[in-house]
């Protein structure tokens, strides 16, 4: 899974612990009044020929104000539109649900930021499946400053497999291949393994499935009933949804919507709708962790690399901070404000790779539409 990017926050799904402030109703009118149309932006979105479907929904204070649906259910105007209301791969924002979860058991005493990744997960210094992993701890896997090499690339992994079910530790292992490129601690490195070996360390101390944690720390409480990450291979998006198609080395485009989820779990698996979103991030923003555990969360964040610098990533002139998440040809945005309670939820669905340049403008350009038109 991409990074998660978020306005001055080192591109951690963490960061929206700052988004959606509740505003009085004054406010809120008065914002939905300066608001672009959802529908027409997503129109034009759609236009762009590596886009195949596009939905997504506007909120204030987590009441949805306005929402849309362009392009298609399936390539070549193919399949009707996408329901508004679908589900779709929520990507790298599931690691901001793994860091609550986390944060929870550190309140419960269960583990400290501080502990090494030797001491919680054993194997992986025993069988060497993670170097230097008495050094490691916690806080680094959080915050990506472990070092920990990614497994999530082309040359470990093949995203056009489907069929073969591969354990989280077996990817962790793989990464062991990669040179590590820094020390522990030294500098922000996104790497999907911290939070794959962050999910064994859930389920090592809770002795219950990373899913069943969610469900019981997170979608529940919140009622966020459309919302599950997937415990049963293939584990496929529920009810009608966009498909997506990723090119293979020779350029042809292939449907990836039987995305193997062995490449989710704890860093990208969940999948949800806009509603359910708006309402995870609402909430991440106010009480769903305390002042105690956000402090304690963001002390050791890393200042943010020169590429996530807060000009380079925001919208509406860093009004809008977004967090995101992406793998083979979808992206998922999650766009909030600091100061107000307006969301913007996306996800689009693409005919290219979703590490396509052309991409990120495209989306920018319809979330500016909508959350500060005429700017």
């Amino acid at each position: 899974m991409d990074r998660v990017k978020m306005i001055g926050l080192a591109g951690l799904a963490c960061a929206t612990l700052t988004l959606s402030v509740a505003t009085p109703a004054t406010a809120a009118d008065a914002d939905r009044a300066r608001l672009g149309d959802v529908q027409k932006a997503l129109t034009e979105l759609a236009k762009s020929p590596e886009v195949v479907g596009a939905i997504g929904a506007v909120y204030i204070d987590g009441k949805k104000v306005d929402k849309g649906s362009a392009g298609t259910r399936l390539l070549n105007d193919k399949g009707g539109k996408i329901p508004a209301g679908a589900r779709f791969r929520a990507g790298s924002q599931t690691k901001a649900m793994t860091q609550v979860v986390i944060m929870k058991l550190v309140t419960e005493g269960k583990l400290s930021l501080d502990d090494k990744l030797s001491d919680l997960l054993p194997e992986v210094a025993e069988k060497d499946l993670v170097e230097r992993a008495d050094e490691i701890t916690v806080e680094q896997m959080i915050h990506h400053t472990s070092g920990i090499p990614n497994w999530f690339t082309p040359e470990l992994i093949d995203y056009l497999d489907f069929t073969t079910y591969i354990p989280p530790m077996e990817l962790v292992k793989r990464s062991r291949t990669v040179a590590r490129t820094q020390e522990p601690g030294e500098k922000f490195s996104y790497s999907n393994t911290n939070y794959y070996l962050l999910g064994l360390i859930i389920e090592d101390l809770t002795d219950r499935s990373v899913a069943a944690e969610f469900e019981r720390r997170i979608f529940d409480p919140l009622h966020m009933d459309d919302t599950y990450l997937p415990v049963t291979f293939p584990g496929r998006i529920k009810g009608p949804h966009g498909h997506s198609y990723y090119p293979d080395e020779n350029g042809k485009l292939h449907d990836v919507d039987r995305f193997n989820m062995s490449y989710g779990y704890a860093a990208g698996g969940v999948i949800s709708t806009t509603d359910d979103l708006s309402a995870f991030h609402l909430a991440l923003g106010k009480d769903l962790l305390t002042k105690e555990e956000k402090d304690a969360l963001n002390a050791g964040r890393p200042a943010p690399p020169p590429s996530e610098e807060p000009s380079d990533k925001g919208v509406c002139g860093g009004g809008f901070g977004a967090a995101a998440g992406s793998a083979p040809s979808f992206k998922a945005i999650t766009y909030g404000s600091r100061d107000t309670g307006v969301q913007f939820v996306v996800s689009v669905t693409l005919g290219t790779a979703h590490s396509d340049p052309a991409v990120e403008p495209m989306i920018k350009k319809a979330a500016e539409a909508v959350l500060c038109p005429g700017t």
